[in-house]
This record gives structure tokens, C-alpha cells and sequence, in this order.
């Protein structure tokens, strides 16, 4: 018997994510009725709080991704409200979205981060921020949208397509190469380790949500130690930011050295997502996966 009856699932959104957003809320809501809930569907605009007074739901499946739905913002309202809800709590929402925040917390605890720095628009464009190569990228955005890697031979300029368009602070990091790879993690335990091949360029908004544009090795393949430091690093990941539910981290390693570069508190729920995919690996259906989820919600913690 499930412990919550009606539920609604928020999508959508106003985001940059907004269209992933709604193609996770519809896959969720398909695999919420098959493990038998009672479904309500809502495409989010700024009047959720009114919408969910009037739906009366017992819990949320909150299917937002990016800004507002996955930074502790409506985290925070469904707290007013007293609604259980999926995924991690306020704090730790806030703390993954801040690139800055996280990545210090990760090195707190001896999990080695690509050095970084936070420059102006304006400095970014006046001088060189590290030697090259270095990734820009929002330090507070998920689904690598507006990441812009620039190496030794690129020319890179103001008019050019990147994130210095929506911000007026960015991230520039050191670009680290090898491997990419994602690490699930579900309540205590991670799933498994997935290697990701984009075909061309890097793993970026396209590459994750266009099929066919990147290969999933799953399992990756990689000796017992890399795989058991990944895992490991993960679940550090997930507790040392509070998070609850499911999580993802993404990782590079160059030969031997890891680095992680997020995590998400919100991981895709489409055909293509990762978490799906691994849960799927290790025998779990996309229903069961969104059921022990919504199982999972809570309050005020």
C-alpha cells in the first residue's frame, strides 16, 4: 500500500531547463500510475502556491529542474506549505546549485575539485583568467547549460554564443581531461559507476539530452579501486551537502585522479537520464524507481 494516495507532479517551469523538465514530468507521471497513485499533473508557473492549495495533494513529486525549482526556492514554499515532497531539503538544494559553496565542502572533506576562480564578465574578457585550457560556466546552473570550454587555439568574444550573455559573475575553472563519469546515489547506497562517450565535443546540455549523441558504458570499465572511490566519493558528496532521496555526481579522471565537478539534487527523469538507466541496470524498473522516490518524501528535513 502506498503511503500517499494523490500526488501532484511539478514540471516545467520557467528555467533553461524547462523543456527536460517537462519531458522528466511526463515519464514520472506515467510511472507514478502504473505503481498506482493518484496523479495530478502541473506545468509550474509563479502561482504554484495557489495551485497546490486549491490540488490539496498529499506529497509532490517535484520534476523542476534549474533555477527556482531545484535551488531550494520551491523547496522552501512546500515547507510553508507542509507538503512532503521528493528529492533533498532547502539547504542542501541551495548548497548543490552553488558551484562555489559545494565544490567547498567537497575539498573540506578531501575530495579533489578542478581550481576555480569567480571573475567579472568585464575580466573575463580583459585578460586571460588561468592558462589555458579552463571551462566558463554559471556557478549557480545545472544540465551544463552555458558551458563553453576553451583551449589553447580557441579565440573566444564577447558577441560569441556563451553564458557571460545571462550572468555578470562566472565560474572559470580549469578544464581537466579523461573519463567522464556519474555516479548515482539512492538513500545510502550508490548504484553504480557510468562512463559517458559524447560523440562529438563534450558532455553538454546537447549531448545529455539528444539521443544518440553520446555513448553510456554501463558498467564502466574500470579497475575494482577506481570503482569503489567513485562510489565512495558520491555518497561523500550526498551527505556532506544533506541530501536526501536520489542525488547524481559527475566526476572526470585523468588516469588515477578523480575530480568531482557537481552534484545534482535533481537528475534527470527522461528516456535518456542517467539515474533511470543505472536503476534499470541493477533490475529496477522506471516504476519502481519513482515509486520507492515518492515513498521517500518528506518534510522538514
Amino acid at each position: 500500500m502506498n503511503k500517499y494516495n494523490h500526488v501532484c507532479v511539478l514540471k516545467g517551469g520557467w528555467s533553461n531547463e524547462r523543456e527536460v523538465s517537462l519531458v522528466s514530468g511526463a515519464a514520472i507521471a506515467e510511472g507514478l500510475r502504473e505503481a498506482g497513485y493518484d496523479v495530478t499533473e502541473i506545468d509550474v508557473d509563479r502561482n504554484i502556491g495557489s495551485v497546490l492549495n486549491e490540488m490539496k495533494p498529499d506529497a509532490v513529486f517535484n520534476g523542476l529542474h534549474g533555477t527556482w525549482g531545484e535551488d531550494g526556492c520551491l523547496q522552501g514554499l512546500l515547507e510553508i506549505m507542509d507538503i512532503p515532497y521528493t528529492h533533498s531539503g532547502v539547504k542542501a538544494s541551495s548548497l548543490a546549485m552553488d558551484k562555489v559553496l559545494s565544490k567547498k565542502l567537497f575539498a573540506s572533506i578531501g575530495i579533489p575539485c578542478a581550481p576555480d576562480r569567480i571573475v567579472s564578465v568585464q575580466e573575463l574578457f580583459e585578460r586571460e583568467p588561468m592558462e589555458r585550457p579552463f571551462v566558463v560556466k554559471p556557478y549557480n546552473d545545472g544540465s551544463s547549460v552555458g558551458v563553453v570550454i576553451i583551449n589553447e587555439e580557441d579565440s573566444f568574444l564577447r558577441d560569441d554564443e556563451g553564458p557571460w550573455h545571462a550572468t555578470g559573475d562566472l565560474m572559470v575553472e580549469k578544464y581537466i581531461p579523461g573519463r567522464e563519469l556519474t555516479v548515482s546515489v539512492m538513500g545510502d547506497k550508490a548504484l553504480c559507476v557510468t562512463e559517458l562517450k559524447p560523440k562529438a565535443g563534450f558532455y553538454d546540455y546537447k549531448a545529455k539530452y539528444q539521443d544518440g549523441m553520446t555513448d553510456h558504458i554501463i558498467p564502466a570499465d574500470l579497475t575494482g579501486a577506481q570503482n569503489e572511490a567513485l562510489m565512495n566519493m558520491a555518497i561523500e558528496a550526498h551527505n556532506i551537502l544533506g541530501c536526501r532521496g536520489v542525488s547524481r555526481s559527475d566526476f572526470r579522471m585523468d588516469g588515477n585522479d578523480i575530480y568531482i565537478l557537481e552534484t545534482n539534487t535533481q537528475p534527470g527523469m527522461t528516456p535518456l537520464s542517467l539515474v533511470p538507466e543505472q536503476a534499470k541496470y541493477l533490475g529496477m524498473s522506471f516504476s519502481e524507481l519513482v515509486h520507492w522516490m515518492m515513498e521517500d518524501a518528506s518534510c522538514g528535513r
